[in-house]
């Protein structure tokens, strides 16, 4: 006769605990999926857009067709509005933009109709125009004033050696002195000549060369320092002294420094035999408040 004890139950069944732990992991979803099923999951949707898109841009309200944003392939707006990328709306539906909307009307008539700022704004627009990387824009506008100008005064400077950091050095001494006698204003001198050689009586440029003929040893015979706080120049080009000094104020005023300047005379520096340095020397005054 067989008798079946509990032990014997027990002992008899090991497989069978462990086959109900492995039901029971069957019902449990895994932490992360495997490779096979996220190769199986489906992909994202692309954003579908209206025919007429309300937009919010910087909280500034604006309504134009899907077209018109779409106007230029290699736009950041035609990217934005290709259903590529998701664009968030705001609590209207109005599809948001983080970026300041003042200038964003001007944008959409330039994509609807071609249509260009006024004088005044062409600066602000042309920024936005960069950030939305509208380049048949961008083109218009530096084709047209005051950008055109700019471009022009730009390759000019380009021929001023350190001539940014010219201005910086003229800005940290101004502060400096003002700081130090606690003055509203600043006074530095500042030398701005054209030719590299020296201009006296006895001597007068050729009008055919912005530069004088001399000997590499000639030359070292007059090369100095004037005892100035900055000095700009050489430079060959058509443009002068008074240029320069007009690139100087509207740089400085662009970045909120009040400046005025006069000449207040020249180096006059006793160089070798009759020749003195000519250059001229500018009194720039710069206030601060």
């Amino acid at each position: 006769m067989v008798v079946v004890t509990g032990q014997n139950k027990v002992s008899a069944t090991p497989d069978d605990a462990m086959s109900s732990s492995d039901a029971e992991d069957d019902f449990q979803e895994p932490a992360t999926p495997t490779a096979t099923q996220a190769g199986q999951a489906l992909p994202l949707l692309p954003q579908q857009f209206p025919e007429v898109v309300p937009l919010n841009v910087g909280g500034m309200f604006f309504t134009t067709r899907l077209s018109t944003l779409r106007r230029y392939e290699d736009t950041m707006l035609a990217a934005m509005f290709s259903g590529r990328h998701y664009i968030p709306t705001d609590a209207e539906g109005r599809y948001f933009i983080d970026r300041d909307g003042t200038y964003f009307g001007d944008i959409l008539n330039f994509l609807r109709s071609g249509d260009l700022p006024p004088r005044e704004r062409v600066r602000s627009v042309y920024k936005e125009a960069q950030y939305y990387s509208i380049g048949p824009l961008l083109d218009n506008l530096e084709d047209i004033q005051p950008l055109k100008g700019e471009k022009v005064r730009q390759a000019f400077l380009g021929l001023m050696p350190y001539y940014k950091d010219h201005l910086e050095r003229i800005i940290e001494i101004a502060k400096l002195r003002a700081m130090q006698r606690k003055a509203r204003f600043a006074k530095l001198k500042v030398c701005v000549f054209k030719e590299e050689m020296p201009i006296t009586p006895y001597e007068c440029p050729h009008f055919n060369s912005l530069r004088f003929e001399r000997s590499d040893s000639e030359t070292k015979l007059f090369e100095h320092h004037c005892e100035v706080d900055v000095s700009f120049g050489p430079w060959e080009a058509v443009a002068d002294v008074y240029d320069l000094l007009h690139c100087i104020v509207t740089d400085l005023s662009a970045r909120g420094i009040t400046v005025d300047h006069q000449c207040i005379g020249v180096c006059d520096k006793h160089l070798i035999n009759h020749y003195y340095c000519k250059r001229p020397i500018y009194e720039f005054k710069i206030t601060w408040w």
